[in-house]
C-alpha cells in the first residue's frame, strides 16, 4: 500500500515557538512510520523554513528550550508544500494559529490538519471570539476592549463606536464597568503570555500598557469564580466532544510559566463534576466550535461553579498543544482514542474537508 505523505510544520514565529517544537517533536515521534511518509518541516523564529534532515525514525520529543539542529534551508516552499498530501501544522500562536498558514495552504490547495482561515482568525483573536460568544448566547465573563495605535488608546464600546482617549480616563471607564480582580489580555497571544491579573485601578494602566507590548488590541475581562476545565473536540460536521478535564494551576492563574516550567500544576481527567455539569460542558464545547465554523479539532476551555451551577467559556484554542502533557490527546485517550489514533483520525479528517 503507497503510503501518504505527511508533513508536520512545527516551530514559528510565535512566542509559543518552543512549544510549538515540543508538540511538533511529539506527533512526529508518535505518527505511524508504516503508515506515513513524514516530511519534518521547521519554521524559525525569524521566518525561515527548513526540512529536518535527521531520519523521521530518530527524531525524539524535545524539551522546552531544546532546538532543531540537523536542518535544510527550503528554496522552494510552495514545490515543497504541494509535494505533500496532507499537512499536518503544529504551529501555536501567531503566524500558525491566527489563518497565517491556513490561507497559504489554501493558496496551494494542500489538505491540512485543523480549522480553517476563518476560525483559526477567530479563534486566536479573544476579542472577536467574544463577539461570536456572545451572538450565540454562549455565556462569558463580562469585558472591555480597547485598542493601541500610535501611541494612542482606543476605547470601543459595545456597538463598536470608537473614540480615542487618554488611558488614565479608559481605565476610571473600565474601573467603573467591570469589578475587580481583572485579567488584562493581548487579544491574540496564546499559552497565558502577556496576561496580568490586577485588583485595583491603580495597577490597571501598568497591566494594559504590558499587553500592548504583545498585540494592539487588549481584553479586559472581570474575573470568574469557578474551576478550570476543559473539553476537546473533534470532527468536521459530525463532532464528538472528549470528557471534561480540570486543571489545578500551581499559580495564582494559569500562566506560561505555571503552564510548562512548574511541576506543582496539574491536571485532572476526568474533572469531579457533576454529570449535568460535565455533559452541559461537553455540549457548550461543540455549540462554541460550530460557532466559529470549527473543523478538525479545538480544545475549549470554561470556568464551571458547582456552587451555582454556572458554566462560562473562557476561549477556544483551534490548534491546541500536543505536548507529553497537552490536554487535548490526554481527553481523548481518556475515552478510549489513544494519542497515534487520534493522529490518524485527524488525517482522515483534513482529507475529508
Amino acid at each position: 500500500m503507497k503510503k501518504l505523505k505527511v508533513g508536520v510544520i512545527f516551530g514559528g514565529i510565535s512566542s509559543e515557538h518552543d512549544v510549538s517544537i515540543v508538540s511538533g517533536t511529539s506527533v512526529i515521534s508518535n505518527l505511524d512510520k508504516e503508515k506515513y511518509n513524514i516530511t519534518p518541516i521547521y519554521i524559525s523564529e525569524d521566518g525561515k523554513w527548513y526540512v529536518c534532515t535527521k531520519p523521521v525514525e530518530q527524531i525524539k520529543i524535545l524539551n522546552i528550550g531544546e532546538t532543531i539542529k540537523e536542518k535544510r534551508i527550503i528554496e522552494n516552499i510552495e514545490e515543497t508544500l504541494k509535494n505533500l498530501d496532507v499537512i499536518f501544522p503544529v504551529l501555536h500562536g501567531i503566524g500558525g494559529e491566527d489563518g497565517s498558514i491556513q490561507g497559504i495552504l489554501e493558496m496551494f490547495n494542500v489538505p491540512y490538519v485543523g480549522c480553517g482561515i476563518l476560525a483559526s482568525c477567530v479563534g486566536m483573536d479573544k476579542v472577536y471570539t467574544k463577539i461570536i460568544f456572545d451572538k450565540a448566547n454562549i455565556k462569558q465573563a463580562k469585558y472591555e476592549y480597547i485598542k493601541k495605535y500610535n501611541n494612542k488608546y482606543i476605547y470601543i464600546d459595545k456597538k463598536m463606536n470608537q473614540e480615542t482617549q487618554e488611558l488614565k480616563e479608559i481605565c476610571k471607564k473600565i474601573d467603573s464597568n467591570l469589578k475587580y480582580p481583572m485579567f488584562v489580555k493581548p487579544s491574540n497571544s496564546g499559552s497565558s503570555v502577556g496576561i496580568t491579573k490586577v485588583e485595583k485601578i491603580e495597577e490597571l494602566e501598568k497591566a494594559i500598557e504590558y499587553a500592548s507590548k504583545y498585540d494592539k488590541k487588549i481584553l479586559i475581562e472581570q474575573e470568574l469564580i469557578g474551576r478550570e476545565v476543559e473539553c476537546a473536540v473533534l470532527g468536521n460536521e459530525e463532532v464528538i466532544s472528549s470528557c471534561v478535564g480540570e486543571i489545578k494551576p500551581s499559580e495564582e492563574f494559569y500562566s506560561y510559566d505555571a503552564k510548562y516550567n512548574n511541576s506543582e500544576s496539574k491536571v485532572i481527567i476526568p474533572a469531579d463534576l457533576p454529570k449535568e455539569m460535565s455533559n452541559e460542558i461537553r455540549n457548550q464545547a461543540i455549540k462554541a466550535f460550530k460557532a466559529i465554523d470549527g473543523k478538525g479539532l479545538s480544545r475549549v476551555d470554561f470556568f464551571a461553579n458547582e456552587k451555582t451551577g454556572e458554566i462560562w467559556i473562557n476561549e477556544i484554542n483551534t490548534l491546541p498543544g500536543f505536548t507529553q502533557i497537552s490536554m487535548y490527546p490526554k481527553l481523548f485517550e481518556n475515552v478510549g482514542i489513544p494519542y497515534k489514533v487520534l493522529l490518524n483520525k485527524l488525517i482522515e479528517l483534513a482529507l475529508e474537508k
